[in-house]
């Protein structure tokens, strides 16, 4: 049974359809990018998935259980993080309190301190700014520390949200390495909408691409890289 199932999901925004009835699923371990243009559906997709917004049709499986209508802030304690589209850090919050909330759902202090040294490990940047307000970071340090700030509540899945907007080619190539490692390193799934298609592919195993409430096209990532199509028609190539 996959870790994540989409069936037929639906949502609209007034009388406008943002998902047109998309199935769609994630593995445990694996990496799955949603890809496509602005407009196309991805972010509603996570929004969905997170009972940000209210679906229209269709169901949400979790863990072989249905959480369709389930609010906010069960799905979260059942062990699904959303990092969002622009970060959404706590600007006037200092870094260590950012990623203390990332953990307010938790109590169990000894292995609350080990996943602190783990965020520190992976991104030492974080480590030296700690008493710093997360207003004043980097854009990319701002995308360190909500990722961070997800990981603290030890998620099952990972929902990344444009992890490489408004960043700059390295750091862009910094995050998704991380996303790799962890992933690589700790089993993390992770479910990544991203429309820099290039690094999603390369990161990911498999991907969908998404049009106008629809997904289009779907396959291996790696495979999906040499195919002159997609090549033409979503890397530019």
């Amino acid at each position: 049974m996959a870790l994540l199932e989409i069936k037929n999901l639906q949502v609209k925004y007034g009388v406008i359809p943002a998902l047109k009835g998309i199935s769609f699923y994630v593995e445990h371990g694996e990496v799955v990018a949603i890809i496509g243009a602005n407009g196309a559906g991805k972010t509603t997709t996570l929004h969905a998935i997170s009972s940000i917004v209210s679906k229209s049709g269709g169901n949400v499986f979790f863990q072989d259980q249905d959480i369709t209508n389930n609010p906010a802030h069960e799905i979260v304690a059942m062990g699904i993080s959303q990092v969002q589209e622009g970060r959404g850090v706590f600007s006037n919050l200092s870094v260590l309190e950012n990623l203390q909330l990332g953990a307010y759902l938790r109590n169990d202090k000894a292995e609350i301190a080990k996943d602190f040294a783990f965020i520190y490990e992976l991104f030492p940047r974080l480590a030296e700014r700690k008493k710093q307000l997360a207003g004043t970071l980097s854009g990319g340090e701002q995308q360190m520390l909500a990722i961070g700030r997800a990981l603290m509540s030890r998620p099952k899945l990972l929902l990344l949200d444009e992890p490489s907007m408004g960043l700059s080619p390295l750091i862009t190539e910094n995050i998704f390495r991380t996303i790799k490692k962890l992933n690589k390193e700790n089993k993390m799934t992770i479910l990544l909408v991203e429309q820099n298609a290039q690094m999603a592919l390369w990161a990911s195993n498999r991907t969908y691409i998404m049009e106008t409430g629809q997904i289009v096209y779907s396959g291996n990532s790696k495979e999906m890289k040499n195919d002159d199509f997609i090549r033409k028609s979503y890397l530019g190539q």
